[in-house]
């Protein structure tokens, strides 16, 4: 079925295309969630993606077995080029002169979350990941690609693709440890006000140590 969608997708069928649009939308619009964190930046992505994928149709493999991968790794260049131009923005918002500072409140809503300080080092651990090794993992562990179909999504070698994702969930493991004895260290040297600031990432809910483990050992 997917075949023939594909060649009439490189035909320029625009009929066709909303078809992969509608099976796959989804799961592109997951991954720049939990790559971002941000749903009204992901909600860009997966325009970006799609505005993408139609301009370079022509390039689709007739003969492959999904186009997930092939969006996914389109994807990913779109969220490399966007945390660029974020950059940059950023860089040109620290010459203004700076804003009076106002109460963040989403202090009282992290305060609810019993695992807290867990998601705060797991996020903390996440950002000091390499992109090449953050990227793998996303697309190995959260979306489930196997590493032949993440070694396509990023156009890597099999051999890359599986080094890298052992290096980072080695990484996530042992930095997500350092993270939460630095931050009980910390509480218990000075212990918390009423409100205390906590690190938080909206892209994955729960113990956010299972997300060393690949989605299916953690669904065994």
């Amino acid at each position: 079925m997917e075949k023939a969608i594909r060649a009439r997708v490189r035909a320029g069928d625009s009929v066709a295309f909303g078809q992969i649009f509608e099976d796959h939308a989804r799961a592109v619009h997951r991954y720049a969630v939990r790559m971002t964190g941000d749903q009204a930046l992901a909600e860009d992505v997966v325009s970006l993606t799609f505005l993408e994928a139609w301009r370079l149709r022509a390039r689709v493999d007739p003969e492959g077995e999904s186009l997930r991968p092939w969006l996914l790794g389109i994807a990913t260049n779109v969220i490399r080029n966007t945390r660029r131009a974020a950059r940059r923005h950023q860089q040109a918002l620290a010459k203004l002169p700076p804003r009076e500072a106002v109460p963040d409140f989403a202090a009282e809503l992290t305060g609810r979350i019993a695992d807290a300080e867990q998601i705060a080092a797991a996020k903390a651990a996440l950002e000091q990941l390499r992109p090449a090794e953050r990227e793998v993992f996303a697309l190995c562990v959260w979306e489930g690609l196997d590493h032949a179909a993440a070694a396509e999504a990023l156009g890597k070698p099999v051999g890359t693709v599986r080094s890298r994702l052992s290096r980072a969930r080695s990484r996530l493991r042992e930095l997500t440890a350092k993270e939460l004895v630095a931050a009980r260290s910390a509480k218990s040297t000075h212990p918390p006000e009423k409100t205390q600031r906590t690190g938080i990432c909206g892209q994955v809910t729960g113990d956010r140590a299972l997300a060393v483990r690949s989605i299916k050992e953690t669904n065994r």
